[in-house]
């Protein structure tokens, strides 16, 4: 039977990349552990993506500055802030950056996109993405995705990212229109890194997400065949009950990674789930909304506050 195609997002393949557990925490375990607290600098990022994404939306002479600022107040996303006060002073950095950086687009210029989805599909994988405006200039496409974090950028960043490569890819085959440069604005500097792939590069970016593909789905696999095996505890005595119930999915522990069930069969199982899915312990993991259950974590990295993602 041919193999079926492994369905993801490069947001999925960065996850498998960077830490097994917390692919496995994020995509598989149903019901999902707990996540930690909201992030202050993911509130302000998804804020300042809306007002941009609704200010295209706007008609031509409405496309102004104060329109812009105006999207971001009503769309401020307020969670993971230390207080009322501090949401209060982002607000008004978040608007200074959205109203400062539509100041510099042409409002007749409209993209071929805006958080528009793309897809596309090889023998190995269906993979597919959003991205944040899509340019046409001349006769070809420009990936843009807007950043809004505290670190400066390097072209480093463009050229090295597999999400702009696949958008890339996806964009040029589902319009027909080549589509081989990048760009990553980042708001807070002003500053614009462009990337221009070649048809190598881009292949090469495509073949490395096909292998990250058929490392996960086979590990997807063996997932779903190890709770599979877990035997269902017997039912009790009362009539009526049938004599075993489906397998439980994993549920969250206070002290670990979770457990598929209590048994010894499932003791083995979650053994062998947790080598399957080893951490990656470092410095990211007082980042990661999982922290609570991943003892390695714990053990290398210190908790942050949700706020501490915030610029001084």
């Amino acid at each position: 039977m041919p193999r079926r195609l492994y369905s993801c997002t490069p947001s999925r393949l960065n996850t498998w990349l960077d830490c097994r557990r917390r692919y496995r925490f994020t995509y598989l375990d149903r019901p999902q552990p707990a996540k930690g607290p909201a992030w202050a600098h993911n509130s302000v990022g998804a804020s300042v993506h809306n007002a941009l994404a609704g200010w295209w939306r706007e008609p031509y002479e409405r496309r102004t500055p104060l329109t812009a600022a105006i999207l971001l107040t009503n769309g401020w996303i307020t969670e993971g802030f230390r207080d009322g006060e501090q949401s209060a002073q982002w607000l008004g950095r978040a608007r200074d950056l959205v109203s400062g950086y539509v100041a510099t687009l042409d409002p007749s210029d409209d993209p071929v996109g805006v958080e528009r989805t793309v897809a596309t599909r090889t023998k190995v994988i269906a993979v597919s993405g959003r991205i944040d405006r899509l340019d046409r200039r001349g006769d070809e496409l420009v990936v843009v995705d807007y950043k809004t974090g505290r670190r400066p950028l390097t072209q480093d960043d463009a050229r090295s990212s597999l999400a702009l490569a696949i958008y890339a890819i996806a964009a040029s085959r589902m319009m027909r229109t080549p589509c081989y440069s990048v760009e990553l604005h980042h708001l807070p500097t002003g500053e614009i890194v462009e990337w221009r792939h070649t048809d190598d590069t881009l292949r090469r970016h495509l073949s490395r997400a096909e292998e990250m593909a058929v490392e996960a789905a086979d590990a997807d696999e063996r997932y779903r065949a190890a709770l599979s095996d877990v035997p269902a505890p017997r039912s009790g005595s009362g009539a009526g009950t049938a004599g075993r119930t489906p397998p439980r999915t994993p549920r969250p522990q206070a002290d670990g990674p979770l457990q598929p069930a209590a048994s010894g069969r499932a003791t083995a199982v979650s053994a062998e789930l947790d080598d399957l899915f080893a951490p990656s312990p470092g410095p990211i993991c007082g980042w990661c909304d999982f922290r609570r259950h991943c003892p390695e974590g714990q053990a290398v990295a210190q908790e942050r506050r949700p706020w501490d993602g915030l610029a001084d």
